[in-house]
């Protein structure tokens, strides 16, 4: 039976509403062409600088302008509203206050710490990690800049970067708890790296093929004590080492298990998994879809589970689960950042076991093993099913193909696009580039060949290439191509999405990967749609979620829905003892 003292087997039936928003409108932009100089500058290297609109560099305050009272006086005031506003979860707003407050007062550290803070919430860990090191310039005993700066290079997965800081930050205070776990946290992190390295030296076989050779050889039976009462089992032949079939009956019937706080036995996580691998073993990095008339697809985009296993839930009452009339694409970070990230991921996967040709999964930046150890599915998912069970998730993530080409199978209804200039078309049809960051933008000419032969098994993305930057990019307002404000990747402007979406004759970019207070938004005059489907993120930034819903003839819509309730487990409860340090 499932224990209903957990606060995470809560029913769900009274929580999932069913219901969508009505959506909001997005601003687009205005598209011209000046190129960016150089996107290869390190955060250390920014502190202090801004992009201008044209793109250039520029210093972002005066440094020898003359600082009245009145100026101190009114950047104080700033600055308490600033704190304000970050207490009450209000980042953006802090961030714009904390600036107006530098404008003023530049020589002050605190207000480029506490901006940093906020950048760091925003997940703009490059600009966090600058605003920091111009705090320490300003005062190299700040303690909180050297913390802060730290915690931004553990979150971008460079803890080695990390360790120096918080040993400057622990000299400064050497009686700070806070510091000193964060510190030895880090050095087992780096420790635990380092010896995973050397014992996989020399390894040839991957996790699946040794889970498969494992249920072949009797390895993995099926253990029905380990199964809740109510959780359903896929079709199983007379052979017990035989792979099982899946049913829409048992997909469904695990979920709602799921709910109530239902476990699976390993054998058959297993085969959900190793269901996908041969799945997306027949794809190419770049699998090209087609939308026959009569038939939709909805492009979800980053799920995580901090809460998100509920939304998810709720999503897929609005949209209704894929079926044979029916395509989802789910493009990526299906784990970390909570305490449901299994059931999550088996819910996804389960899906597209059952319907390989109308379920489609890109790899995120979070379906990387560096960001699983950090951000906590590692952890969880080795104490719900085991080291092995881990590592056969880490070495199927590798094996996701990088983005999904969706192309209309109809002639469009219209010819305009989702900005201001006619659409762009191949052979008369309206596609789509869909991908969990960004188009590969450093470098003008990469084409969607190139992707499709991208070799991505048992590869991580990196800091850079071609994967980093499908994984990892952001867009930015400014023209030409920009350093990441996360401090990975780059950052890449309207005229840069135009030339690839032109050389490769897409019509748009669609794409997840940042919060939006409204669940998506429409950027580079209508190049680059960004959708994110996690309400309310990490139950602090209040956003809305959406979906886009793409029609047989490539016309696009925009549906938002908001968060349901969920059990109050702590966030974060696997993450290997990074969850308090707030990354």
């Amino acid at each position: 039976m499932a224990d209903t003292s957990d606060p995470a087997a809560s029913p769900l039936a009274s929580i999932i509403t069913g219901v969508e928003s009505s959506p909001s409108s997005s601003a687009t932009l205005d598209d011209d062409i000046t190129p960016f100089p150089s996107p290869v500058l390190s955060a250390r290297s920014l502190a202090g600088l801004s992009l201008s609109s044209d793109g250039e560099l520029e210093p972002e305050v005066d440094e020898d302008r003359v600082i009245s009272e009145e100026d101190i006086a009114k950047a104080a005031e700033l600055k308490a509203k600033a704190n304000e506003a970050f207490k009450n979860k209000e980042f953006t707003a802090s961030i714009e206050l904390y600036t107006e407050a530098i404008h003023l007062n530049p020589k002050d550290a605190v207000y480029w710490n506490n901006r940093a803070m906020g950048k760091g919430r925003m997940e703009e860990h490059g600009g966090a990690i600058a605003d920091a090191t111009k705090a320490i310039a300003l005062n190299p005993s700040y303690a909180k800049a050297y913390y802060r700066r730290a915690q931004s290079y553990l979150a971008i997965l460079r803890p080695t970067d990390a360790v120096p800081d918080f040993k400057k930050a622990l000299a400064l205070e050497p009686g700070n708890k806070v510091v000193r776990d964060a510190f030895n946290a880090t050095v087992k992190l780096i420790r635990r790296i380092e010896f995973e390295k050397a014992i996989s030296v020399g390894e040839t076989e991957t996790a699946s093929h040794k889970c498969a050779a494992a249920i072949a050889s009797g390895g993995c039976p099926l253990d029905l004590a380990a199964k809740s009462d109510a959780m359903p089992l896929p079709v199983q032949g007379d052979d017990p080492n035989a792979r099982y079939t899946p049913t829409r009956e048992f997909v469904e019937g695990m979920v709602e298990s799921f709910k109530a706080g239902g476990k699976l036995p390993k054998r058959v996580v297993w085969e959900i998994v190793l269901g996908v691998k041969d799945a997306v073993d027949k794809e190419k990095s770049l699998v090209e879809v087609t939308v026959p008339e009569g038939m939709t697809c909805d492009v979800v985009g980053d799920m995580y589970s901090w809460q998100q296993f509920y939304d998810l839930c709720n999503l897929l009452s609005i949209i209704k689960p894929p079926s044979e009339n029916h395509m989802i694409v789910f493009n990526g970070d299906f784990v970390d950042r909570g305490s449901w990230s299994v059931e999550v991921v088996l819910t996804l996967f389960a899906y597209k076991w059952l319907y390989p040709d109308r379920v489609f999964l890109n790899r995120g930046n979070h379906e990387t093993s560096d960001m699983n150890k950090v951000y906590g599915f590692e952890g969880e998912c080795k104490a719900k099913q085991g080291e092995m069970t881990y590592k056969l998730f880490a070495d199927v993530f590798t094996a996701l193909p990088l983005a999904t080409l969706l192309s209309s199978s109809q002639p469009p209804r219209s010819l305009k696009s989702e900005g201001s200039q006619p659409a762009i078309l191949h052979d008369g049809r309206k596609r789509y580039f869909v991908v969990h960051g960004g188009p590969p933008v450093s470098k003008d000419g990469v084409t969607l060949d190139e992707v499709a032969k991208i070799d991505r098994y048992g590869r991580q993305p990196g800091q850079e290439g071609l994967m980093c930057e499908l994984l990892w990019t952001d867009p930015q307002e400014q023209m030409g191509r920009g350093p990441s404000k996360r401090g990975v990747g780059l950052g890449f402007g309207p005229d840069v999405t135009r030339r690839w979406c032109e050389l490769n004759e897409v019509t748009a970019v669609i794409r997840s990967h940042e919060v939006r207070a409204d669940g998506y938004a429409i950027e580079h005059d209508g190049l680059c749609i960004t959708t994110f489907s996690c309400p309310n993120y990490c139950d602090t930034q209040g956003n809305s979620a959406a979906y886009v819903k793409m029609q047989a003839d490539g016309s696009l819509s925009y549906h938002q829905f908001q968060a349901v309730p969920h059990p109050d487990i702590k966030p974060m409860a696997y993450s290997q003892g990074f969850g308090s340090f707030g990354l």
